[in-house]
């Protein structure tokens, strides 16, 4: 027995510490295990009771490079700081610590506890001077070899991937043939992602791409592997975290990328933790090459992307993007830039249906800048894009036309396919159950079973499929056809449609414009400068009248004008309100009209309407063959009321 061991570390228990770095080792080197686990005799051969020998095998599976896992490495130090541990046995150093912090700090909780290191070398005293150089030069020699280890497994990696021949599990919508990436063979597969990538081009946000999916109720696949067997496709509902990784994700713009993901260690409040970063920027990804292999899109249009996820991001009102078009009555959400500072204007909504445009120099704390009522700048941007957007309109109706079937016609072939799908699976499901023997009842019992599932399967996708189809059509009759023709040439009536949301308007006009720049004129009368620069680098400048807040939420004239010419033809107060409603009009406070706010705004006005019956309104006749008034001839002529018209004389 070594002279080191003394009766007062006999007293105490010994911890056989034992670890292996991955599961594969624990069941592949067995060899290794086996002699770690014979320590514990060598425990008893130096003098420790079998009942005083414990064994810590918490850590088979875990690596050595950091102790932030590892439970039993820390219920190891725990014991030895206590005091409680007379001698810890390893089959060698690398299996108590990869880690040169580790390693140290365990020896420094040695020599404080007096507890000693019992390796396949000898015994050593971490008090002792040439114990701890030695122990100390075995530490440095095992972080070293974890980083030769870590050069040697990772080189080869780097290199095979840097030509761009490293496989790996490709994204969905792609596969390895022969090293190479190509297309996924199953054309639903293809279809959903192409369908994601055009809807997303089209909504202009994510959500609105994701609401698409959802609306017409069509999955999405999603790549499953599986070590030693083929990848398997699961079809899935289309969230919003699966989009964004789609779009970031260079692989689908024909990029080789790989390395793109790191993890390091930092110091969190006091506390080792790995924090996780994406690398933006592919000079920093450790493989980059274009156009190694067939694209879903461009890399322009890559670009692109990510430039329209950056300027939709919601990041508090710091964020100087335009946000994706949301569904508040601010047409120029995004648009409008500030005349004074150069700072971008946020739609300020402080009274319900009635924004403004305020600059968002408050926010930088450098006091207010001004604000300005949105309503008559929309309708004066609104105004100028109809006038000028008139192109011909059997061209225009043509093109829509076709797009609203080319769209239709994606969501019926997504349909199609799936069902494809579900009917194969249905067939190969009785192909089997037909190919086994009767006899085998045990087998044919599972596949059977499995037959009337997918038989089920394949009854509720149809049943899906015809509600799909009743709820929104997905091949255009003749009839939809002539109405999507003549809307097409009616953009007015189309703009002012109850249908067409407010969404919709600022995805027209960020098509169409690509910065709003708003100044203040105080002299000679209050109005707002406004300055279109459109997208084809055309400069247009307007002038509309500011209004005071209240004078903001006044009945426009136009509508007053309207409502007197159409009482005065004797129309009910209901029939107003579907004229003006029609016709686009808006209150004060941008509602649309019923006969209650128009019997309102009538009486504020001293206006009369006809009197109805059935429906239909009853105008009584002004003057008779002699030149006399009745009553409601006075009324309707003169604007005047009742009380008023029976005071006085009837003669003319």
């Amino acid at each position: 027995m070594s002279t080191k061991i003394r009766p007062e570390h006999l007293a105490r228990p010994a911890l056989v510490y034992i670890r292996q770095s991955t599961l594969l080792q624990v069941h592949e080197h067995r060899e290794s295990t086996e002699r770690q686990y014979a320590l514990v005799e060598l425990a008893k051969k130096l003098g420790w009771d079998a009942t005083q020998v414990e064994v810590i095998d918490e850590d088979l599976g875990q690596s050595g490079a950091s102790s932030a896992r590892r439970k039993g490495f820390q219920r190891l130090t725990a014991e030895v700081s206590l005091g409680k541990v007379g001698a810890v046995l390893s089959l060698e150093v690398s299996r108590l610590a990869r880690s040169s912090s580790d390693w140290h700090r365990l020896l420094d909780l040695c020599a404080l506890s007096d507890t000693l290191i019992i390796d396949d070398d000898g015994v050593y005293d971490a008090n002792d001077f040439n114990d701890r150089l030695v122990l100390g030069m075995k530490g440095t020699m095992s972080d070293a070899e974890r980083h030769s280890m870590r050069l040697r497994l990772q080189g080869g990696i780097l290199h095979k991937a840097k030509k761009g021949e490293l496989v790996y599990a490709p994204p969905t919508g792609y596969v390895f043939d022969n090293g190479a990436l190509i297309f996924d063979p199953d054309e639903q597969v293809q279809k959903a992602i192409r369908l994601f990538f055009e809807r997303f081009r089209l909504e202009g946000s994510v959500h609105g791409a994701v609401r698409y999916f959802t609306r017409n109720k069509l999955l999405f696949p999603s790549r499953h592997a599986h070590r030693g067997a083929p990848a398997e496709i699961r079809w899935h509902a289309l969230d919003v975290p699966r989009a964004v990784s789609i779009l970031r994700n260079p692989v689908y713009a024909g990029a080789y990328a790989w390395g793109r993901n790191r993890d390091r260690r930092v110091l969190v409040e006091g506390a080792v933790r790995h924090k996780h970063e994406t690398l933006q920027e592919p000079e920093q990804w450790h493989a980059f090459l274009r156009d190694a292999h067939p694209a879903y899109i461009s890399w322009e249009q890559y670009l692109e992307n990510l430039k329209r996820l950056e300027d939709n991001a919601v990041r508090g009102a710091h964020v100087r993007g335009r946000g994706a078009p949301r569904g508040g009555p601010a047409l120029l959400q995004g648009l409008v830039l500030c005349g004074k500072c150069g700072r971008r204007m946020h739609p300020v909504y402080s009274v319900a249906d009635d924004p403004s445009y305020q600059c968002s120099r408050h926010i930088y704390g450098e006091g207010n800048c001004w604000s300005t009522v949105a309503r008559r700048i929309d309708d004066k941007i609104v105004e100028t894009l109809l006038a000028a957007f008139a192109p011909p309109e059997l061209d225009l109706s043509l093109a829509v036309l076709k797009e609203v079937e080319r769209q239709a016609e994606e969501v019926n072939r997504q349909w199609k396919l799936r069902l494809e799908r579900v009917r194969y699976e249905a067939q190969r499901a009785e192909r089997q159950y037909n190919a086994v023997e009767p006899e085998n009842r045990v087998v044919a019992r599972t596949l059977e079973s499995r037959w009337n599932q997918k038989l089920e399967e394949l009854a509720r996708v149809e049943h899906e499929y015809e509600q799909a189809r009743s709820a929104s059509p997905l091949e255009l009759s003749d009839k939809d056809k002539k109405k999507i023709l003549a809307l097409a040439g009616d953009l007015p009536g189309l703009w002012n449609a109850p249908t067409t949301t407010n969404s919709d308007k600022k995805r027209i006009l960020r098509l169409l414009i690509q910065e709003v720049v708003l100044s203040p004129v105080d002299v000679p009368e209050r109005a707002t400068r406004i300055r279109i620069l459109w997208t084809t680098g055309a400069i247009t400048e307007l002038q509309t009248p500011r209004p005071t807040f209240s004078e903001s939420r006044r009945t426009p004239l136009q509508v007053i004008a309207e409502i007197r010419k159409l009482a005065r033809k004797h129309y009910s107060d209901s029939q107003i309100a579907e004229e003006l409603n029609r016709r686009g009009l808006k209150s004060g406070l941008r509602h649309t009209f019923t006969n209650h706010l128009v019997a309102g705004i009538r009486m504020r006005q001293g206006i009369r309407a006809g009197r109805t019956a059935g429906g239909f309104s009853i105008r009584a006749p002004e003057r008779d063959e002699q030149g006399l008034y009745s009553i409601r001839g006075l009324i309707a002529d003169f604007g005047v009321t009742a009380p008023w018209s029976t005071t006085g004389s009837t003669a003319a």
